[in-house]
């Protein structure tokens, strides 16, 4: 949010996070007239030229269905006169990244006044290609699955209007990063393309098609909101800005609640992530999604001093040094059956040393039997729901968990 009214005085800021916030939660009109009494009388113009800075800052504001990013680090918006939005994307942890920009013009609206280095992109996007589960989970949760001509990988797909699309032919599989099918992609001619430009690419004969291939970098965010803020910068190209900001707004609000809820905790459990494959154990650092997610389940991550946000590889015994004597142990695979503890102690006997093993301290997701990829990064608050509901149980006593459970 500070991004978005930097540039404003600072009374004016007040002003304008007042009005913002009553357009996007859509309170009652008692409190929309108190409101507004409100900033009639807290933004009374200091000076003429204040009052039309801020009028021409805010007017786009003054819609629902405007964007601002709050907890996303990987894009920004500004308006231009028509409806014309400027969109800048960056890798939300290296600032010193490329930026991409890219310019929204309502469809058969001349593009004036845009910088020669902004993409065209005719709005309302009507079809597009997903590269990744994540943002497919952006057009289910909007309810948009009509506008996914395209997906990579169909690997523990669960929804059922996207099978269904496969299954019809509405919707078509171009294959996978670094060997895309160019012929199939063609053949759905999509308006646009989301892309992970620092995944494995292959991209460079995509572009020949002419296709617009746009950057999501969702799952660069380090912050569960911050992530899941990310359904705004979709809607802003399907036309659904209004509905984006409402889902977002009650992720938020339920996700901060949970969040306060285990803030007093008096015993904040550690707990570590992850298993050994192929000889190394993949973990995350302490400045890392996963982290944070923890930190606000009541919980201590056991690298949370690491302040490095992306993967870490460390070998058995580091991590063995490190979190032999955590409280739970966090594990996400695909297991084809019952995963048990016996299941996890055949994988590697030496899983068996840990407490969290000992003490059935596992909190456990299986990508065969959850819809983790569509639907988790776009419910972050039941995540959140789950995770304390483990580390906390006498929290939330009657709460039925949806993709993390204790092992049983």
């Amino acid at each position: 949010m500070g991004r978005v009214f930097a540039y404003l005085p600072k009374n004016d800021e007040y002003c304008a996070r007042i009005l913002y916030i009553f357009i996007v939660m859509k309170r009652t009109t008692a409190i929309t007239v108190s409101l507004l009494s409100i900033l009639c009388v807290a933004c009374g113009p200091k000076n003429k030229q204040n009052s039309t800075d801020l009028q021409a800052t805010t007017a786009s504001a003054s819609a629902t269905d405007s964007i601002y990013p709050v907890y996303a680090q990987g894009f920004e918006v500004k308006y231009l006169p028509n409806h014309v939005r400027l969109v800048d994307l960056r890798d939300p942890q290296n600032e010193s990244s490329n930026t991409f920009h890219y310019a929204l013009v309502p469809r058969g609206t001349k593009s004036e006044g845009i910088p020669s280095d902004y993409t065209v992109i005719e709005t309302p996007v009507r079809s597009a290609i997903c590269m990744t589960s994540l943002q497919l989970s952006n057009f289910i949760k909007l309810e948009a699955c009509d506008k996914v001509v395209g997906i990579t990988s169909t690997r523990h797909l669960f929804n059922k209007e996207m099978n269904e699309r496969l299954k019809s032919g509405k919707t078509a599989k171009i294959g996978i990063e670094g060997n895309f099918d160019n012929e199939v992609i063609m053949s759905v001619n999509p308006d646009v393309i989301f892309i992970s430009p620092f995944k494995r690419g292959g991209y460079d004969t995509m572009r020949e098609i002419g296709i617009p291939l746009v950057p999501h970098l969702g799952y660069k965010e380090m912050t569960p909101l911050g992530q899941a803020e990310w359904i705004k910068f979709i809607g802003l190209f399907i036309g659904q800005e209004e509905e984006a900001n409402e889902k977002f707004a009650a992720i938020e609000k339920h996700y901060n609640d949970l969040k306060q809820l285990a803030a007093d905790v008096k015993k904040r459990p550690v707990v570590f992530s992850g298993e050994i494959r192929g000889g190394n154990w993949y973990a995350v650092g302490g400045k890392s999604f996963l982290a944070e997610l923890f930190r606000d389940a009541g919980a201590d991550y056991f690298l949370k001093d690491d302040p490095r946000s992306g993967g870490v590889t460390l070998d058995f015994e580091t991590v063995y040094s490190q979190a032999e004597s955590a409280d739970y142990w966090r594990i996400v695979n695909s297991y084809d059956g019952t995963f048990s503890y016996d299941a996890l102690k055949s994988l590697d006997p030496r899983y068996a040393d840990f407490r969290a093993f000992r003490d059935k301290g596992v909190i456990y997701c299986n990508m065969r039997e959850q819809p983790f990829y569509e639907s988790m990064p776009m419910e972050p608050e039941v995540v959140l729901e789950d995770l304390i509901h483990a580390f906390h149980p006498n929290l939330l006593p009657d709460y039925q968990p949806k993709y993390y459970a204790r092992l049983q």
